[in-house]
């Protein structure tokens, strides 16, 4: 799956990160609760090196709890790896997170030394709400959409902390397809990106495998369908999305659907699980060797015709 959606001003905070981190103490990376991995950056993981990170599960009360704390002691088997499952709203909370830099980089406590913290995350995870409820005021731009913060900028929080925010980075080739469609079905990829319907497929999908019972309260349905043609097809009977003829306007179901799952309506969901990730990435790993294979065969072929 090759996502079109990568601006320029990602590309250029990329380059802007990796000539900042010889000065940067910490690294905070704020995932999406709902899909720890699919929501993470490959690029922190090779730029990082060893330096300290926390990995903060935003929107935790949108997430199912119980695969919350999977993904936490997961990546938390990584080192030098920290996790906080948070909800940026609520502000009384956030205290944790200064309180965690602080017992990770205790030297720069006792020393009275400035600590720098480079945080960072792909759109629309809550980045921009988290930095303004740690300083107590507005300092970022918020939206509830994919890439409102389009420049790095640097945040005194006046207590010996000073933050150096990113724009929101997404990598510009998705090679796991499912990891892009998980990206959109909480609304991190543009909708202009995919079809609304293959993502409300997806969604779906997963919903009558993982959570089949958040479908049958939410939507009043006692026999669920097999297939999520047939699901989205009997919840646009439900709430009335016809055209004229009798026609279900799939487009119209298919943004119902996301958007519940979006907000919370549909309950607290998570869309994947460690165990889930591993067995995806050793597929990737397959197609990848195909792929190389192929692109070899390509090239001795080429050769031989010379």
């Amino acid at each position: 799956m090759k996502i079109q959606w990568f601006p320029g001003h990602m590309y250029k905070a990329g380059k802007e990160i990796k000539e900042t981190l010889p000065d940067i103490d910490l690294l905070i990376e704020i995932l999406d609760a709902r899909l720890p991995f699919s929501s993470a950056n490959p690029l922190l993981s090779e730029i990082r090196g060893d330096k300290p990170c926390i990995k903060i599960l935003n929107k935790a009360d949108l997430a199912d709890p119980t695969r919350t704390q999977q993904w936490q002691d997961f990546l938390e088997q990584e080192d030098g790896v920290k996790t906080l499952a948070l909800t940026a709203i609520q502000t009384d909370k956030v205290d944790t997170v200064i309180e965690l830099c602080r017992k990770i980089i205790p030297h720069k406590t006792t020393a009275n030394k400035v600590m720098h913290v480079l945080i960072m995350g792909i759109p629309n995870v809550g980045k921009s709400t988290l930095i303004n409820a740690l300083a107590g005021r507005t300092i970022a731009k918020t939206g509830n959409e994919p890439a409102v913060t389009k420049r790095q900028q640097r945040i005194d929080l006046h207590n010996g902390i000073i933050l150096c925010d990113t724009p929101g980075m997404l990598w510009p080739n998705l090679e796991n397809q499912n990891t892009g469609y998980r990206l959109a079905t909480t609304g991190a990829i543009k909708d202009t990106a995919l079809k609304h319907d293959d993502v409300a497929s997806f969604a779906g999908e997963f919903f009558l495998h993982h959570y089949p019972e958040s479908l049958k309260q939410r939507y009043q349905i006692d026999t669920l369908p097999a297939s999520d043609y047939d699901l989205l097809q009997l919840i646009g009977k439900k709430r009335g999305c016809l055209r004229s003829g009798g026609q279900i306007d799939i487009d119209k179901v298919a943004k119902i659907l996301l958007t519940e799952i979006r907000d919370g309506t549909l309950g607290r969901i998570t869309l994947e699980t460690p165990e889930m990730m591993q067995t995806e990435l050793a597929e990737l790993t397959i197609i990848r060797a195909k792929k190389e294979a192929k692109k070899e065969k390509r090239k001795k072929n080429w050769k031989s015709e010379r």
